[in-house]
């Protein structure tokens, strides 16, 4: 498998070879606007120069807000080939965190595409030139298309080094103020060369963009991935044609978190009860053709490989993911990482645990049994913030993930966040993760938070599954009292969940309770619900309705 030294060149390479083959499936309105290889490549080029033309410095940083699409891989490229740093923006951030990081990152200039409510975000975006792209309805002072159309290519590629600045990630923000994260490019170049050579794909792969690209692991795992593979890049047109796009593309290679994996299991089951499923797999002609049928209506029949990543994953939820013939790999990295850290891999899938070492990467468990990981991949630290960044590693050079730890024959078995623990008033450690993981089992649970603060024992907070809400008050009472019933005999004393507490709304992005890569804000579910801990954990009832 080839490998490069940068992103720049391995786009380059396949341009090269395969100028005709498509690079783009862009859905817009139902209809498929697609790009060549050359056809991409040019309008890179023109919007490199075009970024040229307003006079930044060569190292200046360019802000990226887009939803995933074309023409965010196309900006990308183009920022790298005119020797700028990218900033990529989530694009559900409201206004205040969108001025935030531009003005931390002292972002020059910003592109923005594809959005769901520019309206409520633009207020944001102050004094910087802005590049919109009309096809979104983005109408700025410098539209994309019009630069596209009347600058010329640029002539001189910049030439990255190894240890230039490649990108500022800022953090998803689960605690506090989002931490702008340096990576080099080399860091970027050796954690894809290294994907190449554990992952086995088809030529000419299959790629489904979906999650954030301005998240580690999608702009990793996806966009990076394609580029070096000489990919073709899919993108879905909106949330209400997800399915269908996934399932008409059919990827070599699909990655989600476990929230998603939860939702298609319930989706399954609302056409197909437990027991209709349990009857059919037990049929031997039946098991076979079913399997195969349905791994094709998720749109994972062709998947060499499927991850899962960003969050624990439930190895009930493996479980019951293999009867129907899909093995889920989970894998571990970080931001700060550059995500090259554990993966379980094809043949080597052990359920619990988030795998092993990849290749260049070296790991420990410190004192506190907390993983610190150490590669050539580690990021340079946090922009503008030296006390956060030396902080975040201890003497010896590893990166403390903040994540706790064991191994068994190698393979690293998550068991909670050293942020996350919380005492009683007993006095006791609590680490939430393990759990609220045994209570994701009853698919009633859609989302949980354990906490406990000030009162003698924890408690469970949770949001509804879709199928939980159409059960009666009864129905649900006994189910999550069962199961409440079932997991703590397995607790230690002061572990066991005394309530379980279903919230009024679930926890979303919108409402902030949620980081745009689908992890619950345990902070702010803590400080919105902290001063109601007592009055539940007081009640009679063991399930309990917010008030």
């Amino acid at each position: 498998m080839q490998t490069f030294k940068t992103p720049v060149d391995a786009f380059l390479y396949w341009e090269g070879i395969q100028p005709e083959k498509v690079f783009f499936n862009q859905p817009i309105k139902g209809k498929n606007k697609t790009y060549t290889y050359q056809e991409a490549g040019l309008e890179i080029r023109k919007i490199a120069q075009s970024i040229k033309n307003l006079n930044i410095p060569e190292k200046g940083k360019i802000a990226l807000l887009s939803k995933n699409c074309a023409y965010w891989i196309m900006a990308d490229l183009a920022i790298m080939m005119g020797g700028y740093v990218s900033v990529p923006i989530y694009p559900t951030l409201n206004a205040d965190s969108i001025e935030y990081i531009l003005n931390h990152s002292e972002a020059k200039a910003i592109i923005i595409g594809k959005l769901d409510d520019y309206e409520s975000q633009k207020s944001g975006i102050k004094n910087i030139p802005k590049i919109g792209i009309s096809l979104y309805g983005i109408e700025e002072e410098l539209s994309w298309e019009t630069l596209a159309e009347n600058t010329s290519p640029i002539n001189n590629i910049v030439n990255l080094k190894d240890d230039d600045l490649f990108t500022i990630i800022y953090t998803s923000g689960t605690t506090g103020v989002p931490k702008g994260v340096m990576h080099k490019v080399s860091s970027f170049a050796q954690a894809s060369n290294t994907a190449l050579q554990i992952f086995h794909l088809p030529d000419y792969p299959r790629f489904f963009s979906y999650l954030p690209l301005s998240h580690i692991a999608e702009r990793m795992g996806i966009e990076m991935q394609g580029l070096y593979r000489g990919a073709s890049f899919t993108f879905p047109e909106s949330l209400e044609t997800f399915a269908a796009d996934l399932e008409s593309l059919q990827p070599h290679l699909f990655f989600a978190v476990p929230r998603i994996y939860a939702k298609f299991k319930e989706k399954i089951l609302d056409s197909i009860p437990q027991k209709k499923l349990n009857l059919i797999l037990s049929i031997p002609i039946l098991n076979s053709f079913f399997k195969k049928k349905l791994a094709k209506k998720l749109g994972l029949s062709e998947a060499k490989i499927i991850f899962s990543g960003a969050a624990p994953l439930a190895v009930s939820v493996m479980d019951w993911y293999e009867k129907i013939g899909i093995t889920i790999h989970q894998a571990y990295g970080m931001t700060e990482d550059c995500a090259l850290s554990h993966f379980n891999l094809p043949g080597q899938n052990i359920k619990g645990s988030v795998g092993k070492p990849l290749p260049g990467v070296t790991a420990k468990l410190n004192e506190l049994g907390e993983v610190c990981i150490k590669s050539n991949c580690l990021m340079l630290g946090y922009y503008k913030m030296p006390k956060e960044t030396k902080e975040s590693f201890d003497s010896d050079g590893y990166l403390k993930t903040g994540d706790i730890g064991e191994y068994n024959h190698q393979y690293l078995y998550i068991t909670g966040r050293i942020k996350d623990q919380f005492k009683t008033d007993k006095g006791k450690y609590i680490a939430p993760a393990p759990i609220e993981l045994e209570f994701l089992k009853n698919g009633a649970i859609e989302q949980i938070c354990i906490v406990g603060m000030g009162i003698p024992q924890p408690i469970a907070l949770i949001t509804l599954s879709d199928n939980a809400k159409k059960l009666t008050k009864e129905e649900l009472s006994t189910s999550l009292t069962t199961t409440l019933k079932q997991i703590n005999p397995t607790l230690e004393k002061h572990e066991k969940v005394e309530k379980i507490v279903i919230m009024n709304e679930d926890w979303t992005m919108d409402n902030g309770l949620l980081t745009p890569t689908l992890k619950t804000k345990r902070n702010q579910i803590e400080k919105i619900h902290q001063p109601n801990y007592t009055n539940w954990f007081n009640q009679q009832n063991t399930v309990i309705y917010e008030q």
